[in-house]
């Protein structure tokens, strides 16, 4: 079930413009958070919903990035090395439906689910043809071993698929080449910084459990928003900072579960999805809809769900270029 933007997220962000900029911090279980709220935000971001079951989180898709140099922007990026070994020590495991990457193979059909509905519903497309997205430019930011960017040529479009780490595209690559149907994925060992500094363009952005781990989200937003075509669409998903999310995705998850590697989710670099749309928007790219995951211990499966307190994906259009000076002033008088 998909839902359009909550309406305290759509209040936030309409009247975000005319809105003093207060700077909040968020309470942390370890430190204070990379970046601050607008108190309306901290709100919106606290609610969350106790009665749902806990749910299992997402491994990163991509390593995270290093720290951000000065004078940043869509066209700088540098790695950690540390971190790109550590996603590279696991990479052989992409395909493996128990291994680590097993949460992201249960989830693949909700995700897909939710692009396809999105994308197919912007792009004037049919969603129960068998080949929905053809024609499309579409590319997979943080790709790891491809089993996004494979669903995704299925459906027929042009799919690229980049990823920092080596080995992941590798692997990806020679999965790929065993199916006639998704041989043509164009996969890269790249950042999105770099395919902007050589102006390519999609007509949809995907980035699924990346922003988490990058250095800067807002940069990372304006380089995802510089690969889209105007009009063009985006989807982007990750896990919300709240005290639900750390105690199920981190505390659970990692300590108690061991689920995931301890170490592999920083509570205070989670975004919320308050600061993924006003990131976005900044970025030129309007949030249209949001859906959160909810994982059911006893059937192993995910839904879609309105309930975005710890993973939840989001659907946005980039705006169409900046209008002429004529165009403005024909509206303004």
């Amino acid at each position: 079930m998909l839902r359009r933007l909550p309406h305290s997220l759509r209040r936030a962000l309409l009247s975000s413009a005319s809105t003093p900029r207060v700077r909040a911090q968020i309470p942390s279980p370890n430190h204070s958070p990379p970046y601050a709220l607008l108190p309306r935000w901290r709100r919106c971001a606290s609610a969350a919903s106790s009665s749902a079951p806990p749910q299992p989180p997402l491994p990163p898709s991509s390593p995270p990035q290093g720290p951000s140099r000065s004078g940043g922007g869509p066209n700088v990026s540098s790695l950690n090395p540390a971190e790109v070994a550590k996603f590279a020590a696991i990479a052989e495991t992409w395909w493996d439906a128990n291994g680590p990457f097993k949460p992201l193979h249960l989830m693949n059909p909700t995700r897909l689910s939710f692009i396809r509905s999105t994308l197919c519903r912007h792009f004037g497309r049919d969603p129960y043809s068998s080949k929905p997205l053809e024609g499309l430019k579409v590319i997979d930011v943080g790709c790891g071993g491809g089993i996004l960017s494979e669903p995704l040529a299925r459906l027929g479009a042009t799919v690229t698929a980049i990823d920092a780490v080596d080995k992941n595209i590798k692997i990806a690559s020679i999965h790929a080449a065993s199916d006639p149907t998704t041989a043509s994925i164009e996969y890269c060992c790249a950042t999105a910084e770099e395919l902007v500094k050589e102006k390519r363009q999609f007509d949809a952005v995907i980035s699924l459990e990346v922003i988490e781990h990058v250095a800067n989200p807002l940069e990372f937003c304006e380089s995802l928003s510089a690969l889209i075509v105007p009009n063009g669409a985006t989807v982007v998903s990750t896990i919300n900072r709240s005290m639900r999310a750390y105690a199920t995705a981190i505390v659970a998850a990692e300590y108690i579960l061991n689920w995931l590697p301890k170490g592999t989710h920083e509570w205070s670099k989670l975004v919320t999805p308050e600061e993924l749309a006003l990131m976005l928007q900044k970025a030129s790219v309007s949030v249209q809809e949001m859906a959160g995951f909810v994982y059911n211990p006893l059937s192993g499966e995910w839904s879609l769900s309105d309930d975005i307190s710890v993973n939840y994906i989001a659907f946005g259009i980039k705006k169409s270029e900046t209008p002429s000076t004529n165009d403005t002033e024909a509206r303004l008088s």
